[in-house]
């Protein structure tokens, strides 16, 4: 059984920064596109970047710049680094794989930006 679970979010000031980190399980993802996504209340649920088994990325254009995406693949982990946070980065931010056409979801975790 799959599981993505993410950790690191939390409340940060407006220009901090945060460190997410997803860890998956129950299967061997080193082909998969990792990613992450995020959903503010009341907006739809964004691609935010992703990236290649290659280690090629892509990035929103609100992100690119301020964000940074990275994987390891030997721990089956994927990286969003967040600097120069800004108030309309505050949303729930989601891990996922897809993999053979599948998508797999970890639960979310919170980012708050505010002072």
């Amino acid at each position: 059984q799959v599981q993505l679970v993410e950790s690191g979010g939390g409340l940060v000031q407006p220009g901090g920064s945060l460190k997410l980190s997803c860890v998956a399980s129950g299967g061997s993802f080193g082909l998969g596109v990792m990613g992450w996504y995020r959903q503010a209340p009341g907006k739809q649920r964004e691609l935010v970047a992703e990236i290649l088994s290659g280690g090629s990325t892509y990035y929103a254009g609100s992100v690119k710049g301020r964000f940074t995406i990275s994987r390891d693949n030997g721990k089956n982990t994927v990286y969003l680094q967040m600097n120069s946070l800004k108030a309309e980065d505050a949303a729930v931010y989601s891990c996922s794989i897809r993999l053979l056409g599948r998508y797999y979801w970890g639960q979310g975790t919170q980012v708050t930006v505010s002072s």
